[in-house]
């Protein structure tokens, strides 16, 4: 699994729906082999008023619940391929 900016595994599963491949461009030194699953991945919550607020106006109630993770968790299963400094490897590790 890949941990990555939010947004990524929205990207994924575009392109798993349209076929189009999806590849993980990174340096070796970034990958764990040690981690099994993406649901050992500590995720970063960002603060809520990035959410709660914009324009410096309140915009979400204080009673809301609010979820802001950094980053998301792609599946390896919509990963095409894992490109490297130490080349190209279709699976994960």
């Amino acid at each position: 699994d890949v941990a990555n900016k939010i947004g990524t595994y929205g990207l994924a599963v575009l392109a798993h729906r349209h076929r189009v491949p999806f590849y993980v461009l990174a340096p070796t030194t970034t990958l764990d082999p040690g981690c099994p699953t993406g649901a050992d991945i500590p995720i970063e919550q960002r603060r809520e008023v990035e959410v709660r607020s914009g324009m410096g106006r309140t915009t979400v109630p204080a009673e809301a619940g609010v979820w802001n993770p950094a980053f998301d968790v792609t599946p390896a299963e919509l990963v095409a391929a894992w490109i490297t400094d130490e080349g190209v490897r279709h699976s994960w590790p």
